[in-house]
């Protein structure tokens, strides 16, 4: 199995057009696509940032995912089974690690 690469790092930001514009601005992060919940899909080209906003959970790095040859091969590997996750740009999963952090994984690119 090819090993998984990181994929995007969602940010759960206040203000989802300021925290993008300085992204833009302090690191050259293109602005790829909006998601209909407002979401900001960004890239360096090789990493997405999202920039969401869900106010009943805590401001700040909210999750990472990973890019996977095989959904069903991490499950394997972690012993466990991922939670689908229907409201993701491209199809994912995600799953827990062992403190709790929410991990996505996806066997589809990310919107570069």
């Amino acid at each position: 199995m090819e090993r998984p690469r990181i994929r995007h790092i969602a940010i759960n930001a206040e203000d989802r057009e300021a925290e993008a514009e300085y992204y833009k601005k302090v690191f050259g992060l293109e602005e790829i696509e909006r998601g209909s919940n407002g979401t900001i899909y960004m890239s360096d080209g090789h990493v997405g940032v999202a920039i969401i906003n869900v106010p009943t959970m805590p401001f700040g790095v909210n999750h990472f995912g990973f890019h996977v040859e095989s959904v069903g091969e991490i499950e394997k590997a972690a012993d466990t089974k991922a939670e689908k996750n229907t409201a993701a740009a491209a199809g994912e999963h995600w799953l827990r690690d062992l403190e709790g952090y929410r991990v996505d994984i996806s066997e589809e690119s990310w919107p570069i």
